[in-house]
């Protein structure tokens, strides 16, 4: 391939990893559902049955929808934490060449 073909996207400012309550959330939106799933014996019984359908069934099927509902959930938040992280990015070197001329125009 040629350089002028390939084109990337400006790398993302390489910073340490930082804990926020909505990267708190995101993670537990993608954990609950392999908690439910994997804490077996919360749901390996028959009753209570749904339109005849044993709770085994039925229980799992619906963890299908509500994890999709909480991916949807965490990648909007992802996307959100991303947009304001590089919006404060962009914001800080306009910043800093103010203070450096002591805010006086040019």
């Amino acid at each position: 391939m040629s350089e002028a073909s390939e084109v990337r996207p400006p790398a993302p400012e390489a910073g340490p990893p930082t804990v926020t309550p909505v990267r708190v959330v995101i993670a537990l939106c993608l954990l609950a559902p392999f908690a439910a799933m994997l804490w077996v014996g919360s749901y390996a019984k028959t009753d209570p049955a749904f339109i005849g359908i044993p709770f085994f069934y039925w229980y799992q099927m619906a963890w299908v929808l509500i994890s999709t509902a909480l991916t949807a959930t965490a990648y909007v938040l992802w996307q959100r934490d991303q947009r304001a992280r590089t919006s404060r990015g962009s914001q800080q070197p306009q910043q800093s060449e103010q203070s450096q001329d002591g805010g006086v125009e040019k």
